[in-house]
Formats: C-alpha cells, structure tokens, sequence
C-alpha cells in the first residue's frame, strides 16, 4: 500500500510542478497556501522563492499573496467550507490550482481519524471554474490526471481513465 501511495504522491507531484514550471519558471515568488509541505519543498529546491500560510483559511480576514508573483493551492481548497473567501481574499495578480475531481464511481475522501484530511468538496471541472469565475478569477489554462491505480479492480480500472486532479492557471480579471 505504501508504495502504492508513494507513486501517486510522485506523479501527482511531477504534474503539479510542471504545470507550474510551464509559464512561471523560477524564481517566482509564491505563497502556497496551506502549510509547508513535500511538494513546497520541491519547489523551493527546483529554485521558487515559496512561502506558505498559517492558521485556519477559513477564518482569512486579511489580503492574501500581495507581495507574491503568485499564490498557488495544490490540494487545499477541496477540505473548505468556503474556498469562495480565500480566492477572494487573493491578491496576487495569478493563480495555480489543483483539486480533486469529484468521480461517479467513488464517494468523497474522508479520513475518519483526521478531521483536517477530509474533502468537504469534491469538484466537477464546470463547478470549480463557476466558482473561480464568481471570485473574481479568469481563467487561462487547465490540464486534467489521472490516478496512479497498481491495484486490481474495477474501481482501479476506472481510475486509470477517469481524471482524478484538475489543474488550473488563472488572473485576476476584477
């Protein structure tokens, strides 16, 4: 299972830089919203100036990126209650996003024991760039993956065709 988890970690992370690396080569600045993380590590070493937010997002009252080339959320917005006011509260002139993909053939992700690693939205690509659109964002590129599925199944199977994470680069159009 471990090395299950491992190869969807790395190619979700290899999709996830170079979807960054594509129109923002270093050494941009970003704030990276949410902790330090592996793939901020990454980025800091492939030579990104990151910087990343403290506390709860959900309780953001203040501008958010001012001082960043640009803010960037990979696998952050989907455990919200209201991605809509941290998007607002983004000030920074460009945007790169990854949430997960919301599948018909699965429920949302919920892990029982952690309540910080549950999604409390599970996205289809028209809802995520509707939600995008009211916060003040257009938006210029987006890519879809797939899952990593090594497991046999029809579950796995479909995963393998299925997006799973939707990439998106957008700018402030307000």
């Amino acid at each position: 299972m471990e090395n299950r988890l491992n190869k969807t970690h790395e190619r979700r992370f290899s999709n996830s830089l170079k979807f960054l690396h594509a129109t923002s080569p270093p050494p941009t600045r970003i704030l990276d919203l949410g902790t330090p993380n592996e793939l901020g590590r990454r980025m800091q070493l492939a030579g990104y100036e990151v910087t990343n937010t403290e506390g709860d997002l959900e309780q953001v009252t203040t501008p958010l990126g001012e001082d960043a080339d640009l803010v960037t959320a990979f696998e952050i917005l989907e455990h919200l209650v209201s991605p809509y006011n941290v998007l607002r509260a983004i000030q920074a002139p460009r945007l790169i996003v990854t949430v997960p993909l919301r599948l018909w053939f699965a429920s949302a992700y919920c892990n029982p024991s952690d309540p910080w690693d549950r999604h409390f939205h599970e996205f289809e690509d028209w809802q995520f760039d509707w939600l995008l659109e009211q916060a003040g964002w257009k938006i210029i590129r987006t890519e879809k993956w797939t899952s990593y599925g090594a497991l046999i199944g029809i579950r796995p199977l479909l995963r393998r065709f299925t997006p799973r994470y939707y990439a998106v680069e957008a700018i402030r159009s307000d």
